[in-house]
């Protein structure tokens, strides 16, 4: 298999080729990460076939992005509409980019919304705070005497010497 795609990209003009036998289901693939660390404006990195590259849209177009950022263009051999080289290309993959950050804004916006329903159920987002109002209160009266130590004021309430530092009335 290896053969096969090394004889397509060398047919193609690939200069350097880099393998990678980890699985595209991986996400640290250090040949990849080599490979684009190595690009340099103008250059093209090349795959046979998408599947080979990305394992999902998402992933597909993070990978475009850090081959942008690098000056470098992108082509498919076998998916002649991912090709950064030509105009068709561009734009197909431009769509692309717009659908993801489209599905994106969604995800975003139904999750504000759920935030704010719980919120208005009653419901309390974050952590449980460690103290309670009375303990917070108790603590700063304790450490506004000045007759104790932060650190014992802190472990008395089994607590972090900087969350006492912290209490605000």
């Amino acid at each position: 298999m290896l053969d096969a795609q090394r004889a397509a990209l060398s047919d193609a003009g690939a200069v350097r080729v880099f393998e990678e036998t980890a699985s595209g289901a991986r996400t640290d693939r250090r040949q990849l990460a080599r490979a684009i660390q190595q690009l340099a404006s103008g250059d093209v990195l090349m795959v046979t076939r998408l599947d080979r590259l990305a394992r999902s849209q998402r992933d597909l177009l993070n990978i475009l992005a850090a081959i942008g950022e690098r000056g470098a263009l992108f082509r498919s051999l076998a998916d002649a509409w991912a090709d950064t080289t030509t105009p068709h290309g561009r734009l197909m993959l431009t769509v692309l980019g717009g659908l993801a950050e489209f599905e994106r804004e969604l995800i975003r916006s139904r999750t504000v919304e759920g935030r704010e329903r719980a919120r208005a159920r009653g419901v309390k987002m974050g952590r449980k705070p460690k103290l309670t109002a009375h303990q917070r209160a108790e603590a700063l009266e304790r450490r506004n005497k000045g007759e104790e130590k932060v650190k014992d004021i802190a472990n008395s309430y089994g607590v972090s010497h900087s969350m006492i530092s912290r209490l605000r009335a």
